[in-house]
């Protein structure tokens, strides 16, 4: 009997033609391409949402002491593949709702108790700290969902 070779698809074949591949972060050159940029916005956000060290370090899954030298521009390394997925979120979140909101309203939103579902009558930024990057992307389709991207 003939040994039957089976074969491993890739995920991006499964990507219709003329489609982009999926961004997972998961390629060293992308993280390292990728993570100035990226700190870059998660800077800018951190401020525009007045953020604490403390809330940008859980937002992003570092420590406060990284999070203290990501803010300070002295963070050399590339951002891991999570970091990556949480700063993508939380950038998408932010344009989102600078999409769909005047500047003062996008950046107080993170901050308001929201009494949906999703949320349970904490902020965004409570439940995002609480949950993850599972809820990063939940808020993230959330926000999409209401300025009608979905």
């Amino acid at each position: 009997m003939a040994h039957m070779a089976t074969s491993h698809t890739h995920p991006s074949s499964f990507i219709p033609a003329g489609s982009r591949p999926w961004q997972t972060f998961a390629e060293e050159s992308d993280r390292v391409r990728l993570t100035p940029a990226a700190l870059e916005a998660v800077r800018n956000l951190a401020k525009a949402w007045s953020a604490t060290g403390d809330e940008m370090a859980a937002l992003m899954g570092v420590s406060s002491s990284t999070w203290d030298r990501i803010k300070a521009g002295a963070w050399s390394q590339a951002l891991s593949q999570d970091q990556l997925t949480r700063a993508s979120a939380i950038i998408g979140i932010f344009k989102g709702l600078h999409l769909l909101f005047a500047d003062s309203m996008a950046d107080r939103w993170i901050r308001l108790r929201n009494s949906g579902q999703l949320f349970g009558n904490r902020t965004p930024i409570e439940t995002m700290i609480d949950g993850g990057i599972p809820v990063m992307i939940e808020v993230r389709r959330y926000v999409d969902a209401l300025r009608g991207g979905l």
